[in-house]
């Protein structure tokens, strides 16, 4: 396995590895959590808004990155990232390992690569969001292992 940054030949690929790591949350965690309505309002294509959102992930003219990890020749993961340079600030927009590949270091060598990347680039701290449902809990683990402090926040969602 290596890591690289993003090609264009990656989006088709890293599109498909999204909606397959994402998928069970939005179909069998938050659509039955908040019923069709909402589902439907807040999520309903959210197939289409990976597509639209990944395409658009790696600028590094605005200070945005992709890194990829390649295993097999096959792009078996990857980190997105954004920095606030006036804040020295970075965010993790996203993280996905393809299930074949989980749990095998994978997720955290793309995140040390993307640490080093954001330290270089002035980055003083990072901010990595993920959800506080079951589906979710083994991110959770998985950032509190890199020395991560979680943020206890609460969202709700009501039909009217």
């Amino acid at each position: 396995m290596h890591i690289r940054s993003y090609v264009d030949a990656d989006l088709a690929r890293l599109i498909d590895l999204t909606i397959e790591t994402f998928g069970p949350f939005y179909e069998e965690s938050f659509r039955p959590l908040v019923g069709d309505l909402i589902f439907t309002r807040q999520h309903g294509d959210w197939r289409g808004d990976y597509r639209r959102q990944i395409a658009g992930l790696h600028d590094p003219a605005a200070h945005k990155y992709v890194a990829v990890a390649v295993a097999d020749d096959v792009p078996a993961g990857y980190v997105a990232w954004h920095l606030d340079t006036a804040r020295h600030r970075a965010t993790v927009e996203l993280l996905a390992v393809a299930r074949e590949h989980r749990r095998s270091n994978i997720a955290t060598a793309l995140c040390e690569h993307a640490f080093a990347a954001m330290r270089a680039e002035g980055a003083e701290y990072v901010e990595i969001g993920t959800g506080g449902d079951d589906f979710h809990a083994p991110a959770r683990a998985f950032y509190e292992s890199l020395g991560c402090v979680q943020l206890p926040v609460a969202v709700y969602f009501r039909e009217l």
